[in-house]
């Protein structure tokens, strides 16, 4: 098995969704909060562009890495609405 470039960003993808899996566990990252959402975001796309470049293309993995970057682009929006908006009196 030889690896390639794209291997390697599908790798990095997988650990930083990891990674912000486990700072949810251990309260470092908050659910609702942005940063949770980018990580996530940046993750699947990482996952995403292994998948894209691979020889065979794997359906199931694109359409749920797919799903996973519009629910993180729709959390971002909504932490950011949520960090901006006007207080109520």
């Amino acid at each position: 098995m030889s690896l390639q470039w794209f291997d390697f960003v599908g790798f990095a993808g997988t650990f930083v969704i990891l990674a912000a899996y486990f700072g949810l566990q251990v309260r470092k990252l908050d659910g609702h909060g942005a940063l949770y959402s980018i990580l996530n975001l940046l993750g699947a796309a990482g996952i995403l562009v292994s998948v894209v470049y691979a020889e065979k293309m794997n359906w199931p993995v694109f359409s749920i890495e797919f799903a996973w970057i519009v629910i993180s682009l729709y959390g971002i929006g909504f932490s950011l609405k949520r960090r901006f908006a006007k207080p109520t009196v």
